[in-house]
C-alpha cells in the first residue's frame, strides 16, 4: 500500500487578517485548532493559494507558520507552501519553513514561465536536494499554465524527498498511470474529484471546503477504504453541493464568508480578490446550511 505521509484530510488553510489586512495570528491560531480538534485534520497546508500566499510576505509567511506549528504541530502535520516561479526563491522559502519545524513542503509547478518538462523535472529536483524534508508536488495546470506530464512526474518520483503530489489536474487516467508506476501518495487538489481519484489509487485529499467538511470528507474516505463503496457513493453525493459551491468563485473569498457566518474572524481577503458580495456569500450559506454544516 502506498504510504500516508500527510494522512487522509488536509486542509489548505485560510490566512486570518485584520480588518486593516494586518496578519491576525491569533486567530490563525484559534483556526488552525477548529481544523484539526474539530475538523479532524490529519495536517493543514499553511501559506497555500487558498492562504493567500501571493500576497503575502516572507515574514509574514513565516510567522504564521511558527504560530500554527506552536498552536497544533504535536498533534497535526504542517505542511508549508514554499513554491514560486523562481527556484532560487523556492529554495529559500523551503529552507525558511524547514527551520520554523514544518513537517513538509508544497512546491507547485513554476507559474507564469512555462518552463518546459525537463527545467520542470530539474526545478523540483535541485529544491527537493536543498531540503530533508518531504516534499508534496502541487500540479494545477489551470493555475501554472502547463501540466507536470506523466514521464515528468514519474522521474522525479525517484528522489527519496518527492513523497506526495496535490493533484489539480482533473485527469484520473493520468494520475492512475503515474500512482501505478511510483510510490507517490496522490491527493487530490479539488474536493469533487476526492471519490474519482481513490478509485485509481489515491489516498486523501487536500480541501478548500474542509474548513466545513473536515470530519464527513473523512468518513467518505475512509469508507471507500474499508471497501464500503455503496456508502462512500452517498456521502460523496450528498457532499458535492458544497465541494462545488466552495467554488462558485475564488475559493478563499466563500471559505472566509462562511467562517465570518460560523462564529469565526477570518478577516478580509486582499486585493486583487475582493470580499465575496452579499450575493454569493448567501448563496453559499445557504448551501452549508442545507447540507447539515
Amino acid at each position: 500500500m502506498t504510504a500516508l505521509p500527510f494522512g487522509r484530510v488536509q486542509t489548505a488553510m485560510v490566512t486570518p487578517f485584520n480588518a486593516d489586512g494586518s496578519l491576525n495570528l491569533a486567530e490563525s491560531r484559534r483556526l488552525a485548532a477548529h481544523l484539526v480538534d474539530v475538523q479532524g485534520n490529519d495536517a493543514l497546508v499553511i501559506n497555500g493559494t487558498t492562504g493567500e500566499s501571493p500576497t503575502t510576505t516572507d515574514a509574514e509567511k513565516l510567522a504564521l507558520l511558527e504560530a500554527v506549528i506552536e498552536e497544533v504541530g504535536d498533534r497535526a502535520r504542517i505542511v508549508a507552501g514554499v513554491g514560486t516561479f523562481d527556484t532560487r526563491h523556492t529554495i529559500e522559502l523551503a529552507h525558511q519553513a524547514e527551520q520554523a519545524g514544518a513537517h513538509g513542503l508544497l512546491v507547485v509547478t513554476p507559474y507564469y514561465s512555462r518552463p518546459p518538462q525537463d527545467a520542470l523535472a530539474d526545478h523540483f529536483l535541485t529544491v527537493a536536494d536543498a531540503t530533508t524534508l518531504p516534499i508534496m508536488i502541487y500540479d494545477i495546470p489551470h493555475r501554472s499554465g502547463i501540466p507536470v506530464e506523466t514521464a515528468t512526474m514519474i522521474t522525479v518520483a525517484a528522489h527519496p524527498n518527492i513523497v506526495a503530489v496535490k493533484d489539480a489536474k482533473g485527469s484520473p487516467v493520468a494520475s492512475a498511470q503515474v500512482i501505478a508506476a511510483t510510490t507517490l501518495a496522490y491527493y487530490s487538489g479539488d474536493d469533487a474529484m476526492t471519490l474519482p481519484l481513490l478509485s485509481v489509487g489515491g489516498v486523501g485529499v487536500v480541501g478548500t471546503s474542509t474548513h466545513f467538511t473536515g470530519v464527513r470528507t473523512r468518513e467518505m474516505i475512509e469508507a471507500f477504504v474499508a471497501g464500503d463503496t455503496a456508502r462512500a457513493t452517498a456521502l460523496n453525493a450528498a457532499l458535492l453541493p458544497v465541494y462545488l459551491g466552495v467554488f462558485a468563485t475564488q475559493g478563499c473569498m466563500l471559505v472566509k464568508a462562511g467562517l465570518a457566518a460560523r462564529g469565526f474572524a477570518p478577516g478580509p481577503v486582499r486585493k486583487p480578490l475582493l470580499d465575496a458580495s452579499a450575493e454569493q456569500s448567501a448563496t453559499f450559506l445557504a448551501i452549508l446550511t442545507a447540507n447539515g454544516f
